[in-house]
């Protein structure tokens, strides 16, 4: 694996500090309905992109998740100015603001969304890395799906066929503990997800999620495994969101005093923490980066409030194939 450094734990801070206030921006923005539709947010989830980010060949592996998928992009290295502006309906959005927030997608980037469908990600994972390899194109997909998506009955014909195939593919549980308010305690008769694995003799174990080490560490040999043949990994990252299912969730399944247990080991404070611990920063530094990521949000606010909403024709030039589609009124 690729040595963590100081630099890796400084990136790691200033990265998953923005990741943090960017949908703390939104969230804000979503009340003042600048932002509409559903809106499910990354808060105490950013150690694991952070780790994938570390050990991933953004140039060759391929990423694919659900609807909580504005972080995502992002790290692959799409612009976050194009994100924020396509959560705001915007014509200079990921997909011209046409998509939302459930909806991102950035093939230039390798992140093909941004999937409304419970789990719909899970066999189109597995066929980008039937893809990988028949084209023999190098790369491994990472495929994130929620602790409810788990109970999809397309996950076992997924595994399956992975297996039977051996493909370049690393499933990831972003088990956040709870699939919309059911807890996974009451979704099965044990709470290990990743023991679904065993029946189709797939490497799986779970990950602890709030340590980008520890994420970085299971992902490096996952993907390594997958890019030398070995074939796909489960991986059951053990995480927690901080705010909602959704920002319509009012959270009646759990109690503030679980959230706030949670708290005490989120993700970028331990970061900080760490940072300041070895000496690799200072305090000083420390505002220094909060006032750059600060600037960074303050530049992604202002580009997708500036921008213009698309045209009402590319509604259809981006739906219909035909030009003459009987449903659309011509002049």
């Amino acid at each position: 694996m690729k040595q963590i450094t100081k630099d890796t734990y400084l990136d790691w801070y200033e990265n998953m500090l923005f990741w943090r206030k960017f949908e703390d921006k939104l969230a804000q923005v979503y009340i003042q309905q600048k932002v509409r539709g559903f809106l499910h947010l990354y808060n105490g989830q950013e150690a694991i992109m952070a780790g994938a980010w570390h050990v991933m060949d953004r140039e060759k592996d391929k990423m694919i998740t659900a609807y909580r998928n504005h972080v995502q992009p992002i790290c692959m290295g799409e612009d976050p100015k194009r994100v924020m502006a396509e959560l705001y309906g915007k014509a200079t959005g990921t997909s011209q603001g046409l998509g939302g927030s459930m909806h991102i997608f950035s093939p230039e980037h390798n992140f093909y969304g941004g999937h409304g469908i419970v789990g719909g990600q899970i066999p189109l994972g597995a066929g980008l890395a039937f893809a990988e390899k028949y084209f023999n194109k190098g790369g491994v997909v990472l495929t994130f799906l929620g602790d409810g998506a788990a109970r999809q009955g397309s996950l076992h014909e997924t595994f399956n066929m992975a297996m039977n195939m051996k493909l370049p593919v690393v499933f990831c549980v972003e088990n956040n503990g709870y699939a919309m308010g059911t807890s996974v305690s009451r979704t099965a008769n044990h709470e290990d997800i990743w023991k679904l694995g065993l029946g189709y003799e797939m490497p799986c174990g779970p990950v602890d999620g709030m340590k980008p080490e520890k994420v970085a560490e299971a992902l490096d040999e996952a993907i390594m495994r997958a890019r030398s043949g070995g074939g796909p990994t489960f991986l059951d990252i053990k995480t927690y969101r901080y705010r909602g299912h959704s920002m319509s969730d009012a959270q009646k399944y759990r109690t503030k005093e679980e959230v706030e247990e949670y708290q005490k080991i989120d993700p970028i404070t331990y970061v900080k923490e760490t940072i300041l611990e070895q000496n690799y920063a200072s305090e000083d530094d420390i505002k220094d980066i909060d006032k750059r990521v600060k600037a960074k949000v303050k530049e992604c606010e202002d580009f997708a409030e500036n921008s213009p909403f698309p045209e009402k024709n590319v509604m259809y030039d981006v739906v219909y194939q035909q030009d003459n589609y009987p449903f659309i009124p011509h002049k």
